[in-house]
């Protein structure tokens, strides 16, 4: 994939036709930091932070089912004093240090996220993975024409995001079906989707959408 210099991107009509290549909007897909590998990790991990519901719970003692009577006399034995069958080092019984629900949420300031959006944006308009549409003419939900136009777009494998400029049922319907397909609004967009995506396709009107909400 070669690198380019300026941010460009080839546009295509609605049936996946080529009709043109166009500049890309400076301020948000020609960006650059300082530090870029250490800002998209700060950002996306703490993304996949925040998408852990932390429910998970494992049981104390306390809080395992069983009596409390002593298992034998503490004394004259000449064993191990025991205090009950909830004692963490029985079979069955609790754990000495459970793990108990968490609250994985931390914030990410706002300007941080927007910065790390365009460096994403950024390192895929440099490799020529970004491509627009004109638009997606879904009358009603039709995989297997969505299909096509993707393939006439991208006819390599990998992981193709499909940005529209707002939740248009019967084309985010079709293309949802597509095992290698994500969907997602122009104004949502995140720096962890696309660095997952190998290519994005996004239509004139998203484009034009991402300008707006991001160039701010």
């Amino acid at each position: 994939m070669c690198i380019r210099d300026r941010a460009t991107a080839i546009k295509f009509n609605s049936i996946g036709e080529k009709i043109d290549e166009i500049e890309l909007p400076a301020q948000i897909f020609e960006v650059d930091v300082n530090s870029p590998k250490v800002l998209l990790n700060e950002v996306v991990t703490t993304y996949l932070r925040n998408q852990r519901q932390g429910t998970v719970q494992k049981k104390n003692r306390a809080m395992t089912a069983g009596s409390t009577r002593k298992i034998f006399r503490q004394k004259g034995t000449g064993r191990a004093r025991q205090g009950s069958i909830r004692n963490p080092v029985r079979v069955h019984g609790g754990r000495a240090f459970p793990i108990l629900p968490k609250n994985w949420y931390r914030p990410i300031p706002r300007k941080k996220k927007r910065l790390a959006l365009k460096v994403a944006l950024t390192d895929r308009a440099r490799e020529g993975r970004i491509f627009i549409i004109e638009s997606f003419d879904f009358a009603e939900p039709n995989t297997k024409l969505a299909r096509e136009i993707l393939h006439k777009i991208v006819p390599d494998k990998g992981w193709k995001l499909v940005v529209t400029d707002g939740h248009h049922f019967p084309t985010v319907k079709s293309f949802n079906n597509l095992p290698d397909v994500m969907t997602d609004r122009a104004d949502s967009l995140y720096a962890y989707e696309i660095l997952k995506s190998h290519y994005i396709v996004m239509t004139q009107d998203a484009l034009n959408k991402v300008e707006e909400v991001f160039s701010k």
